[in-house]
């Protein structure tokens, strides 16, 4: 599945475990300047932890790219605070597909600063 807004909308609803579904057993993640998360089970465990640390969010695609098994998605990913304030940031997200659809690697370009800093 290579299609950027059936994949936001996975982690868009705050389900971790149906976004992590999207990978491979073995795949990759890096999200920012974090480590890289590797395997769907430390994908949703990471997702997980991080949906915690704000109320919501939602991506809005703002141009994308699919070059083989490649998709680059730039979006601005709007981000609602505990707080109930929403931050609107830009970022790219990359991703490598397999065969059937399962992704292989994906990384989040991304500062988070302004979501957090008060």
């Amino acid at each position: 599945m290579t299609n950027p807004q059936s994949i936001f909308a996975r982690i868009d609803e705050g389900d971790a475990d149906a976004f992590a579904k999207l990978f491979a057993r073995d795949a990759t993640m890096t999200f920012g300047n974090g480590e890289p998360m590797r395997g769907r089970n430390a994908i949703a465990r990471g997702s997980a932890a991080f949906l915690t640390s704000i109320a919501g969010l939602r991506h809005r695609i703002v141009n994308q790219w699919v070059v083989g098994e490649d998709t680059i998605a730039e979006a601005e990913v709007t981000y609602t605070r505990h707080d109930a304030r929403e931050v609107t940031v830009p970022t790219v997200s990359i991703w490598r597909s397999a065969g059937d659809g399962s992704i292989t690697n994906y990384r989040v370009f991304l500062d988070l600063t302004p979501v957090f800093t008060s």
